[in-house]
């Protein structure tokens, strides 16, 4: 039973959730726009509404709003990986069917791609910021393995993949090289198409 001491408890919490969501949203807005590096700390309170007070309470710099970003995008990516290569009755879809799943609904967001991209720079020249960012995409790269042992279960891997983490490795660079080319060339369609195509043929490869 809740009381009325829980009361007040409940609403801070509620309310602190909210001040950070909106702070995330107001913080993508600002970075897509104005460029990882030249965005600040006043123009993302500015964006949200808020006080340097209410920014402090939730991040300590732009640096950690950065990495709450990227886990949340990367929660949406294992979600939609999940989701896509979830094997229900028979018969068991064929591995293009399931990259072809996977390719439609997994996140090409230009605008992400260029925050991520501009933060990657940033992290590259500071190693204490790089070794945290090397963490966060661990973890990214353990979920693709871990939706690819799933995977496995029904259609080997192929063995010049080695064990599923070496293939996560591989299929996250092939997501990173794609998604370079979109930044370009601002076609989504044709970075569909091609992580299609590239993630079948790692996929498929046959032993030797």
């Amino acid at each position: 039973m809740t009381t009325a001491t829980d009361a007040p408890v409940v609403r801070v919490t509620r309310r602190r959730a909210q001040t950070r969501a909106r702070l995330l949203d107001a913080a993508f807005a600002v970075f897509a726009a104005a460029g990882f590096g030249q965005a600040s700390i006043e123009a993302v309170c500015d964006a949200a509404g808020y006080s340097r007070g209410a920014f402090y309470s939730n991040f300590t710099d732009l640096d950690e709003l950065f990495f709450a970003l990227y886990d949340d995008r990367a929660g949406l990516i294992a979600g939609q990986l999940a989701a896509s290569l979830a094997i229900e009755g028979a018969p068991e879809p064929s591995v293009a069917e399931l990259v072809a799943r996977v390719t439609e609904v997994l996140l090409l967001d230009r605008d992400w791609l260029l925050v991520k991209t501009e933060f990657l720079l940033h992290a590259a020249r500071r190693p204490t910021v790089a070794e945290a960012l090397a963490r966060h995409r661990t973890a990214l790269r353990e979920a693709v393995a871990a939706r690819l042992r799933e995977l496995a279960a029904h259609h080997p891997l192929p063995p010049v993949l080695g064990d599923a983490d070496s293939a996560a490795a591989a299929v996250v660079a092939v997501y990173d090289g794609v998604t370079v080319q979109l930044l370009l060339d601002r076609d989504t369609d044709a970075a569909r198409a091609w992580l299609r195509r590239l993630l079948t043929a790692l996929l498929t490869q046959p032993a030797r």
